[in-house]
């Protein structure tokens, strides 16, 4: 074998080696016992590892809903039960709303995940319209057949409580969801990780466990029919976290934990995306807004 031929094929052995390494790394370990963030993921996987690959990232609430309350009163379909179609959400006490926080987490994000080569959806298009609806959010990323949802969202808890939690789908009243619930409960836990070594954010002290919390109450999960969490990214009505809440530089650390745990998922998961989910029994779906 000549000098070149094996020069060769020991850079193709090279980089089986690292691409095999990924397919054993599902939450982003290095091996040497340090955490690899998600960008660092993508990295390793390449400018083709990402591309093919559906992110909707869901901004709780709207500007609009406050000045709407019929329209986001109105009960719809939330996974065996009826819930109102949406909510104004909160706000801290100098007055940033959760909408806006919301929308701004996930521009940001929606941009960071687009350079790294993934399609973005987004469930609402600005910050001043009314809705959707929880069922038609649910829908958005069905359509999309999405390889992950994220809806992202700021707690109204006790002023006393702080911390953020990732809120993961248990099974629905109506049994639907019952085939996302092992990847979701992954993403939440991957997410978790991320967000908090991005943002330096405390766990939830007031609900949840450890920064989890497990429920069948949210239509958005119970809906869903592709790998969906909701992330609470801390208490509006907490002094502490309200300040982080409302500082752009904290948001752009939060967009980051959101991008890493994403696209640590996105790298676990490989290829070849979502289960078939059966989207077109639910009818027909309004076109959301692509980020490009």
């Amino acid at each position: 074998m000549s000098p070149f031929t094996m020069l060769a094929v020991a850079a193709v052995l090279a980089i089986a080696v690292a691409v095999a390494g990924l397919a054993y790394w599902p939450r982003g370990d290095r091996g040497d016992g340090a955490r690899r963030s998600g960008t660092e993921a993508a990295s390793l996987l390449g400018g083709q590892g990402l591309a093919g690959r559906t992110v909707v990232l869901d901004p709780g609430h709207n500007g609009g809903n406050g000045s709407h309350s019929a329209d986001i009163g109105r009960r719809v379909d939330a996974g065996g039960f009826q819930k109102e179609c949406d909510t104004v959400g909160a706000q801290t006490a100098d007055g940033y709303p959760e909408h806006a926080f919301s929308f701004d987490v996930a521009t940001r994000a929606a941009d960071a995940l687009r350079a790294l080569g993934v399609t973005v959806i987004l469930t609402r298009y600005d910050d001043e319209g009314v809705g959707p609806c929880v069922d038609e959010r649910a829908r958005i990323g069905n359509a999309a057949e999405a390889d992950a949802v994220v809806s992202i969202h700021a707690d109204g808890g006790p002023s006393a409580g702080s911390g953020f939690h990732v809120i993961a789908p248990a099974a629905s009243p109506d049994g639907g969801n019952g085939g996302i619930l092992g990847a979701s409960a992954q993403l939440a836990d991957l997410l978790r990780e991320s967000f908090g070594a991005a943002t330096g954010q405390p766990r939830a002290d007031y609900l949840g466990e450890d920064g989890i919390t497990v429920r069948s109450d949210l239509g958005g999960l119970n809906l869903s029919r592709v790998p969906k969490v909701f992330l609470e990214c801390g208490n509006m009505r907490n002094p502490g976290d309200a300040a982080r809440i409302s500082d752009p530089a904290w948001r752009q650390q939060a967009a980051e934990g959101l991008v890493d745990g994403l696209v640590t998922f996105l790298a676990g998961t490989g290829g070849s995306g979502p289960p078939s989910t059966g989207v077109g029994a639910q009818g027909p779906v309004p076109r959301p807004r692509t980020v490009t």
